[in-house]
């Protein structure tokens, strides 16, 4: 995280930072150092920060990032939408391949479904990424709620991972998303 922050300032000072899978706390105190006393960051996992943090503008709380309802429990302790959304989330793995690349996706998909209840307008948003075809198809509509968007990989990803972090800036809103163009149709007319 401290590598991507200094390459690219995806954190800055006075920002509203939410940390999506946020245990075992890393990015909360990187974000909480990097906002400085007039920010607020807010962590939210399935798992206690244990022991838990003791920094005056950062709280975690347990939560599930696939529930609906999550909005209600963090946005309240943040003070309003966030102005960064920082998801390193993965699911448990059980080595099985299909199972697992599944849960991933599924984890990504609820976490682009948090971006409109949890990110203001013009926010950014940092999310780890396990290439598979569904992630890219999750990539795709992500990158298309934003202004910019980039690939970013880690010095300290393994070699061979699929691991990657896609940096979204320029939050574009919910009303304001652009839609993926529909996929062309055949013509009745090119039918044998």
């Amino acid at each position: 995280m401290l590598e991507i922050h200094r390459s690219h300032q995806v954190i800055r000072r006075g920002r509203k930072v939410l940390d999506l899978g946020c245990w075992p706390g890393g990015w909360l105190q990187v974000a909480s150092a990097t906002v400085g006393p007039k920010g607020k960051v807010v962590g939210v996992d399935k798992a206690a920060i244990d022991p838990p943090l003791e920094i005056p503008n950062c709280e975690s709380v347990v939560g599930d990032l696939e529930d609906p309802k999550l909005c209600e429990q963090v946005l309240p302790l943040l003070g309003g939408l966030a102005g960064l959304i920082l998801c390193d989330a993965a699911p448990k793995l059980t080595g099985v391949r299909a199972v697992d690349r599944a849960n991933e996706e599924r984890l990504l998909e609820a976490v682009e479904m948090q971006i409109p209840l949890l990110l203001q307008e013009g926010g950014d948003f940092l999310v780890k990424i396990l290439d598979g075809p569904e992630a890219q198809i999750v990539d795709r509509r992500i990158r298309m709620k934003f202004r910019a968007a980039k690939t970013v990989k880690s010095k300290a990803t393994r070699k061979g991972s699929t691991e990657r972090y896609l940096f979204a800036k320029g939050y574009r809103g919910a009303k304001d998303t652009i839609e993926a163009p529909p996929e062309p149709e055949a013509d009745a007319t090119d039918e044998p």
